[in-house]
């Protein structure tokens, strides 16, 4: 077949693309995702108390948490459309990454050295990365099959970002019910949780995603 007689078929009866679709394709993956992972998390260990949410350092969290999905969705925005640039937007995440850690770092610097130990281990560190892991699974799930719709071509960089992504609403669940309040612990032990979901999509997104 002719290459001009290919394109004229396929553009036969085409109809406009649907709108919203990468809207759609994050939007309810991250609601069902942020609204397991917080239910689990306080089902299992139980909601922050009052006096906890009156701590600053509590909410720093939140803020990491949001600002990190926030860079995701934008950097997924575009993987998710064939020939959409991404050079300079997909270094935002990582700028976030550094910001919690450059933070964390001058946290725990600013104690005296006997307390820096607590402060980078807090009570939780072995068991907080698998919690924040096993919170992400069901955003990590919906989201691989929200892209299923799309159209991404770098499958393992947009699985990672897809993990990531996932990984940082696990860990947004988590803080309604973990009580550590070391801006180091955070910046540490959350943001290996994140990683690890993020590594965990990478590996499933070339199956998953592929056409």
């Amino acid at each position: 077949m002719k290459t001009q007689a290919l394109i004229q078929m396929l553009a036969t009866n085409a109809e406009p693309a649907p709108k919203h679709v990468v809207s759609k394709a994050l939007a309810w993956p991250l609601l069902w995702g942020l609204v397991f992972s917080s239910l689990a998390s306080v089902a299992t260990i139980g909601p922050l108390s009052a006096q906890d949410l009156l701590q600053p350092t509590i909410w720093v969290k939140f803020v990491y948490g949001v600002v990190l999905a926030s860079t995701l969705v934008l950097l997924l925005n575009r993987l998710y459309r064939p020939g959409v640039c991404t050079k300079k937007i997909k270094l935002m995440p990582w700028v976030v990454l550094l910001v919690m850690m450059v933070i964390g770092f001058a946290y725990v610097m600013s104690v005296p050295q006997a307390l820096r130990m607590q402060m980078i281990f807090g009570q939780t560190w072995l068991v907080c990365p698998w919690f924040v892991l096993g919170l992400s699974i069901p955003a990590l799930m919906a989201l691989l099959v929200g892209a299923r719709r799309l159209a991404p071509t770098n499958l393992k960089v947009t699985g990672f970002t897809i993990g990531l992504l996932a990984g940082s609403i696990g860990a947004l669940g988590y803080s309604f019910a973990c009580p550590e309040t070391s801006l180091t612990f955070v910046a540490i032990w959350y943001t290996t949780g994140i990683l690890l979901v993020g590594l965990v999509g990478r590996l499933l997104a070339p199956s998953v995603l592929r056409w």
